[in-house]
C-alpha cells in the first residue's frame, strides 16, 4: 500500500506534525500512535575537546640539530645597466629543532626554498643570517677543516640523482668515495661496505663495475641513498629521496633510512 505524499502548500501553521494537517490521517495508525519521542529534558554531555596527543621529548634530551633564524638571501641585478640590485628571499627566518629518533617534514611548493634550507644547514650555501647548531656546535663558524669532520656525521640525498653522481666513476667507486676520504675502510672492509651498501638499497652487488648512465633513474636514486648512509650519519637531509623509485622499492628504502 502506498500513502500520499503531503505537500507544504495549504499547509496550517506546524506542518505535517499538526494534527489539524489532514494529511496526517492518512499515514499508517503505527507512525500515528507512535511520535518520535521529545528530546526536552535529556542533559546530552558536551564532547570534550582536547588538543592533539604529541610525543613528548624527554627533558634531559638536547636536540641533535638547532636552526634559529636561518636566512638565505640571493642578490639579483636589475634595471638599467644592471645597477639595480635587489634580493631574493630564499630562506626567510627558519627556526626549528630536530630531537634524534625525529624526523622532520618541510612541505611547501616548488621554489619555495625546501633544497635551500637542506644545502644551508649542510653549509653547502653560505646563510646569509641565522645559525646552525650541530650536536650543541654552532657549525655556520667553523672553518673548512673543522667543518669538513662534521659532515662526516652529516649527509644528503640529492633531488637530481644523475646531477649528484661523477659520470667517469663506477658505481663501486661512488659509494666508497665517502670510506676512502675519511679513510674508514680499506681493502677486503671497503669492498664487504660496498657490497652491503648494494644489497641495502636493493641493486645487485654484482652491479658495483657499472656507471651510472647504465642505470635508470630510480637506480640512481638508490646509489645516491647508498652513498649517504655509507659513513652511518646521524643526521640526513634527504631532499624527496623517494620521488622517482617504484613503490615496491620505497618502503624498502623509508626502512633502511629510519
Amino acid at each position: 500500500m502506498t500513502h500520499p505524499i503531503p505537500s507544504s502548500e495549504g499547509c496550517p501553521q506546524g506542518g505535517v506534525g499538526n494534527p489539524a494537517y489532514g494529511a496526517t490521517h492518512s499515514l499508517p495508525r503505527s507512525l500515528q500512535t507512535h511520535p518520535y519521542p521529545s528530546l526536552e529534558g535529556i542533559q546530552i554531555p558536551d564532547t570534550p575537546t582536547s588538543p592533539l596527543p604529541t610525543s613528548p621529548t624527554p627533558p634531559s634530551m638536547s636536540p641533535l640539530l638547532t636552526v634559529q633564524n636561518l636566512k638565505v638571501h640571493f642578490p639579483q641585478s636589475g634595471g638599467f645597466l644592471s645597477r639595480q640590485q635587489t634580493w631574493i628571499k630564499a630562506v626567510d627566518g627558519l627556526t626549528f629543532d630536530v630531537y634524534p629518533g625525529e624526523t622532520l617534514g618541510l612541505v611547501g611548493e616548488s621554489g619555495c626554498g625546501k633544497s635551500t634550507t637542506g644545502q644551508a644547514i649542510l653549509q653547502m650555501v653560505p646563510p646569509t643570517d641565522g645559525t646552525v647548531h650541530f650536536e650543541g656546535v654552532n657549525i655556520t663558524t667553523l672553518g673548512d677543516e673543522a667543518l669538513r669532520k662534521v659532515r662526516q656525521r652529516l649527509q644528503m640525498i640529492f633531488q637530481d640523482p644523475y646531477g649528484s653522481l661523477n659520470p667517469r666513476m663506477t658505481v663501486g667507486d661512488i659509494l666508497a668515495e665517502p670510506l676512502d676520504i675519511f679513510g674508514v675502510a680499506q681493502g677486503q672492509t671497503r669492498q664487504q661496505r660496498v657490497a652491503e651498501l648494494m644489497d641495502m638499497v636493493g641493486l645487485n652487488p654484482s652491479f658495483i663495475y657499472r656507471y651510472p648512465h647504465e642505470f635508470s633513474g630510480g637506480q640512481r636514486q638508490r646509489i645516491v641513498i647508498g652513498r649517504a648512509l655509507a659513513l652511518n650519519p646521524a643526521f640526513v637531509v634527504c631532499d624527496e629521496p623517494i620521488a622517482a623509485l617504484d613503490v615496491s622499492i620505497q618502503a624498502q628504502i623509508r626502512l633502511v633510512v629510519k
